[in-house]
């Protein structure tokens, strides 16, 4: 029996075949061909679901990105880090990337010295270079002006050294109000300037909503591109191609049966690509490994995938999930979920927002909610039943 296990379920990790992605992956090749001929071209943004692979197209393109000589930085945002402190600690490498340049040697220490005068603006930032702040320029305490000032100082510097640079940001829908707008208005500076300087940003639905919300020109700004579970045939190329190296395939009715259970998202599709792969008859896949494998593939998602998320959840936030789980599928009339509670819309308006703020729900329309997480409700009402 073959031990290699092919099949590679886990946040970010790309798998051993990628399907039904091309599309998006050329468009952003596209892109970073025209960043580096000099043509200024609207930033992305990829939001969707849990699970549907988004983190995993930021790291391709990021191959890709490395591939064709940017200098790139990758940042995950997270509900209790100051994006000031993070985004400073990213731009601050990069100017030292790019100081290694020799035709630049007597402007990378001015754009340093700039970022130092930006991060005393900034609690708790440790500035270790041994540089003098240049003040007057990103100095004045506002965010959004300061962050606009140093990405076209770092712009400028990239134009000079005939180098471009692309900055990728995940889980973007954590960014505070304000950190957003300044980030929108900082990306459309240096679009304006067309200086090489490009934005990758990944994270789940409501973010479309929020850069509207933050600045009316967003969404000429950045390209809002949604990422969903895949379809046929990618869905099945997904469980098929990395078996296929080593030898086994599965039967049609075993395909069926998988991509019935998992709907089709990526990562639902590798965990069980993982779990049946020790179920499998000889080099065969078939129905009686699906079935046997069942268990197994809910158990792991239930100890890990979605377990990590709910243990975040307060007491009266997960009275609310379960409400929403009861009512069967979504998307969720919120009146419905204040019924189920049995208290007032009003009632239940701080758990509602501090759930789509933790990324648990999002609002589909308006006075509708639905969760983030794939299958999540099903997840709910299994541990609900225990």
């Amino acid at each position: 029996m073959i031990k290699i296990n092919p099949y590679t379920p886990g946040a970010g990790i790309i798998p051993g075949y990628l399907a039904g992605r091309d599309n998006l992956i050329d468009s952003a090749k596209e892109l970073l061909t025209y960043i580096s001929l000099g043509q200024t071209q609207q930033s992305y943004i990829y939001y969707g679901l849990r699970g549907v692979g988004k983190t995993v197209l930021l790291n391709v393109i990021e191959k890709n990105a490395e591939s064709n000589d940017f200098i790139y930085e990758h940042l995950e945002i997270s509900e209790n880090h100051d994006f000031k402190i993070d985004i400073a600690i990213h731009l601050q490498k990069i100017i030292l990337r790019l100081s290694r340049i020799e035709k630049i040697k007597d402007k990378f220490k001015k754009v340093l010295g700039i970022l130092k005068a930006f991060t005393l603006k900034i609690d708790d930032f440790d500035f270790t270079f041994d540089v003098d702040a240049i003040t007057g320029q990103a100095d004045t305490g506002n965010f959004q002006n300061d962050l606009t000032e140093l990405f076209v100082q770092i712009g400028n510097l990239a134009h000079s050294a005939d180098q471009k640079i692309a900055i990728f940001i995940d889980e973007i829908q954590y960014l505070k109000y304000d950190d957003f707008e300044a980030l929108i208005a900082a990306t459309h500076r240096i679009h304006q300037k067309g200086y090489p300087f490009v934005i990758f940003g990944a994270g789940l639905p409501k973010i479309a909503k929020m850069a509207g919300d933050a600045k009316s020109y967003a969404e000429r700004l950045f390209e809002f591109v949604k990422v969903d579970s895949l379809r046929e045939p990618y869905n099945r190329l997904a469980l098929v191609e990395p078996a296929k190296r080593f030898g086994v395939t599965y039967t049609d009715d075993a395909l069926d049966m998988i991509i019935e259970i998992t709907d089709g998202y990526p990562y639902f599709l590798q965990e069980f690509g993982r779990q049946v792969w020790d179920y499998r008859d000889n080099d065969l896949i078939n129905a009686e490994s699906v079935n046997k494998a069942h268990d197994s593939f809910l158990s792991k998602l239930d100890d890990s995938f979605f377990k990590v998320r709910f243990d975040r959840a307060t007491g009266n936030e997960k009275k609310f999930m379960f409400a929403m789980s009861e009512l069967g599928e979504g998307p969720y009339e919120i009146n419905s979920i204040a019924s189920m509670l049995a208290k007032e819309q009003n009632q239940i308006a701080i758990d509602r927002a501090n759930l789509i703020n933790k990324g648990f729900v999002y609002s589909t329309r308006y006075g509708y909610l639905d969760f983030t997480v794939p299958q999540f409700s099903k997840f709910l009402r299994r541990i609900r039943s225990k």
